[in-house]
């Protein structure tokens, strides 16, 4: 199998080549040329797989070029003895609402771990495949989760160089704390004075800009990203996809055959795209449910086929979804239209005036596959309590959005489809606003009061790698300029 750009389909490149290089050099994605199909009997074959074993056969349909064994290196190393839990997800079925999955049991308690866990096993082996002798340094831009994921995945990891760039008050406490404490080597962490946005789109101009290329030849080092740009952070995703319609069917709670829904809370578009290239491998997926929080141009352009990202930017209480610019979405416009100039004026038109509109039959496609809606923060502070109280179940922020914008889905359309609503982080990531919407009182609590005070309240596990967290000296502070990033960068690279 080979890889095209968005941006440029003659360019064809293998997976390796792909997930080394991270972004294509005229800034395009990297998207397979044809997406492998699963049938029938090859999925009713997984019913019965492990986790680690339906990963391991997801990735050799789109990672032709990596050997067997090295695909089972990569998938045994990233998933054995990392997570909590035996199979890498667990499920909560809430009778009539759906069934939880639950991404959060890796080692820092969010959905990125599942991704972020095997990418440096497969950046690692690509660039020895393709022959690369440079260091690699990983940069990575982030609004919460993607940042401390991609450190604890890349920590010490030879041969790389990992630097993070957060927006300073664009995380939850917890979230900055699990960085700027971030053990490594070959490490680094860094706020800038901006959103979410600033940060990505900063990453995404240092990475593409060739006389910064050059410098980095001549020093001999590259780049390459953890961001879910890169395919081999995407790829992962897909996984657990699949393997939530198996393990349904072998739990007994769907017959083979039958359609589920998908909901995902999202903000950078990457995790419904796995979602929707499972459905296009052949996984009985009816509708996916794009759930967006007060920043919703996602689920203005579905619904309008019009992206537009002149609007009020909101910090919210779901902060890993504070984004306007959705990079992933480049990569299913592609699909639906199948055209890279067509993208490439497209994503112009964004740079230039900061919208664009796709044509009707791109439209059509949407409305075919997706729903979309958003849930503000009052509304996900109601879903926190009514989850609660219905269920006794505590859900984080983003899930809350998710379930939110589900009930809107069954309100709207009365589908009674099966459905599994994808849960991104712990709540103990967000404590203070899921205590708030609890109606508990969190005045003069710091940030492990906040989680003692949850745990009381919950009965849910403190996971250690939070807790271990009070006392753990700071390793990164203060803050930058957006438009001072690439110094930085150089600085911490020692480069002139």
């Amino acid at each position: 199998m080979f890889y095209k750009s968005t941006r440029n389909e003659l360019l064809q490149v293998t997976s390796a080549e792909a997930i080394a290089q991270g972004i294509s050099k005229e800034g395009g994605l990297f998207i397979p040329c044809e997406i492998p199909k699963i049938s029938k009997k090859e999925l009713k074959s997984l019913t019965d797989l492990s986790y680690v074993d339906v990963a391991a056969y997801v990735l050799k349909k789109y990672l032709t070029d990596f050997t067997d064994d090295e695909i089972a290196k990569c998938v045994n190393g990233a998933y054995a003895g990392t997570f909590d839990t035996e199979n890498v997800v667990t499920y909560a079925d809430l009778e009539g609402l759906g069934y939880i999955m639950e991404l959060w049991h890796g080692p820092t308690c969010a959905f990125k771990d599942v991704a972020l866990q095997i990418l440096p096993y497969l950046l690692t082996t690509s660039v020895k495949k393709v022959g690369i002798d440079k260091e690699v340094v990983i940069l990575v831009a982030t609004s919460g989760d993607t940042g401390k994921a991609a450190l604890e995945g890349f920590k010490d990891v030879e041969g790389t160089k990992i630097m993070v760039f957060y927006p300073e008050d664009g995380v939850s406490a917890m979230q900055k704390l699990q960085m700027v404490t971030q053990e490594g080597g070959n490490v680094s962490v860094c706020a800038i004075k901006g959103n979410f946005d600033d940060a990505q789109t900063g990453v995404k101009k240092i990475f593409t800009d060739p006389e910064v290329a050059q410098k980095l030849a001549d020093n001999g080092l590259m780049f390459s990203s953890a961001n879910s740009i890169n395919w081999g952070r995407l790829l992962p995703q897909i996984v657990y996809y699949v393997y939530s319609y198996t393990n349904l069917v072998k739990e007994g709670k769907i017959t083979f055959g039958d359609k589920i829904n998908i909901v995902v809370p999202t903000g950078n578009f990457g995790n419904i795209l796995a979602a929707y290239y499972a459905k296009r491998m052949g996984v009985p997926i009816k509708t996916l449910i794009c759930a967006s929080n007060a920043n919703n141009v996602l689920t203005d352009f579905i619904n309008t086929g019009v992206y537009d990202r002149n609007r009020q930017f909101y910090t919210t209480i779901s902060p890993s979804m504070d984004i306007l610019i959705s990079s992933n979405l480049e990569r299913l416009i592609y699909h639906l239209r199948g055209s890279d100039k067509i993208v490439s004026k497209l994503y112009a038109d964004l740079a230039k005036t900061g919208k664009f509109e796709v044509c009707k039959s791109v439209k059509s496609r949407l409305e075919k596959s997706f729903f979309a809606d958003f849930s503000d923060d009052e509304e996900t502070m109601e879903t926190i309590k009514e989850a609660y109280d219905k269920y006794s179940y505590t859900i984080d922020t983003h899930t809350a959005v998710a379930y939110s914008v589900y009930n809107k889905y069954v309100a709207k359309t009365g589908d009674s489809t099966p459905t599994v609503i994808a849960s991104t982080a712990s709540p103990y990531k967000f404590s203070a606003s899921v205590l708030e919407a609890l109606d508990k009182n969190v005045t003069g609590l710091d940030e492990f009061g906040l989680t003692e005070e949850l745990h009381a309240v919950s009965k849910m596990p403190i996971p250690k790698s939070l807790s271990e967290l009070s006392g753990k000296p700071v390793r990164f502070s203060g803050s930058i300029e957006k438009q001072d990033m690439q110094d930085y960068i150089f600085g911490i690279l020692n480069i002139k």
